[in-house]
């Protein structure tokens, strides 16, 4: 029986130094039918000449701006032909039998819609950069297993998450219909969680599998070019404006304001340490939501009377995880700036 074809959406921006290790491994799939999508974002460093010159089986999209991660990869969704969608980072390297675990898992089961493989560090490859991401009652993310020994057997089942990392992320093309691609405005960060979001209130799942591993080089791409000041901003700019989009109101409104007083002490830590761009960057993030209101709500009514299939009650129940209080203050030791998804 003929597989179902996987379109494979690669956004690029100035990534040429990744591409030959992330390219190379994806011609060695076992999976039977694919398609390569790179969509570079208006590189500068010569990543289309190259891609075009060492790799004619991709196809190349050109943007003449940047679209930001999340544009990029809406735009590659767009002009692909599969039944299946794997988002991937031009930074990993990936396993030749992945992505066949990958579909297998998907096609077990008709509510699972997302499915994250196992991303273990590109350095270090017997340590994890993600095995997913879980709801906490604080409003932030508890990334489950981060930086912890790949090896360890509560990291090696297959398990339901909140949010898949945006590294890596097969999904179905009907639900993406359904539910939307993501969000253009949030140009790149918390874009995947958004997504997975509406993927669970749709009454589908998003799953994690061990068995397909990739490397990744973390945050290969972004902390070239998108550090402290940028990164906080789009990341606590774009999760006010998830949580806007998808909370029912009582919880949209407790969230909030839990959110807005930890931004405002992250300010308060900012200022005393001399970081006023980061004071700023909280503050823009913050601005920009009130602007963009009237915008953000005409999203949340889509979510709301079209995505929505089950309450926040039932999402709780099956994505929300809260970590022991030493989580916090392994987050707080290591810098919220550089923590783009909390």
């Amino acid at each position: 029986m003929l597989k179902k074809k996987v379109s494979i959406i690669i956004p690029n921006w100035n990534g040429k130094r990744f591409l030959k290790m992330c390219l190379s491994s994806l011609d060695k799939l076992t999976y039977p039918n694919y398609e390569i999508v790179v969509v570079d974002n208006g590189s500068k460093d010569g990543s289309r000449e190259y891609v075009k010159r060492y790799f004619p089986f991709v196809r190349l999209i050109e943007n003449k701006e940047n679209l930001g991660y999340a544009g990029g990869a809406n735009l590659g969704i767009k002009n692909s032909f599969g039944d299946y969608v794997l988002i991937l980072n031009n930074d990993v390297e990936v396993e030749p039998n992945f992505l066949t675990i990958l579909v297998e898992r998907l096609e077990s089961s008709s509510k699972i819609a997302c499915v994250q493989p196992k991303i273990c560090t590109y350095d270090n490859r017997e340590i994890l950069d993600a095995v997913g991401s879980f709801l906490t009652s604080s409003g932030f993310l508890y990334h489950f297993g981060r930086l912890k020994k790949a090896s360890l057997s509560q990291y090696n089942q297959v398990r339901e998450i909140y949010s898949a990392k945006g590294a890596a992320m097969l999904l179905r093309r009907d639900v993406l219909d359904r539910i939307g691609l993501f969000d253009d405005d949030f140009f790149a960060y918390f874009e995947e969680t958004d997504l997975c979001h509406r993927v669970w209130l749709a009454g589908y799942r998003v799953v994690y599998e061990p068995k397909a591993v990739i490397y990744h080089v973390v945050a290969g791409t972004s902390l070239k070019f998108f550090v402290g000041a940028p990164m906080l901003y789009f990341s606590l700019r774009n999760r006010i404006c998830s949580f806007l989009k998808n909370y029912e109101t009582f919880n949209l409104i407790k969230l909030l304001l839990i959110t807005l007083l930890i931004y405002f002490g992250m300010s308060l830590v900012y200022l005393a340490t001399f970081k006023f761009s980061l004071v700023l960057a909280v503050i823009k993030a913050v601005f920009w939501n009130f602007k963009n209101l009237p915008k953000t709500l005409k999203k949340r009514k889509f979510v709301q009377e079209k995505v929505r299939r089950i309450s926040d009650e039932e999402l709780f129940k099956k994505t929300m995880k809260n970590p022991p209080i030493s989580y916090y203050f392994y987050l707080f030791r290591n810098k919220l700036e550089h923590f783009s998804d909390i």
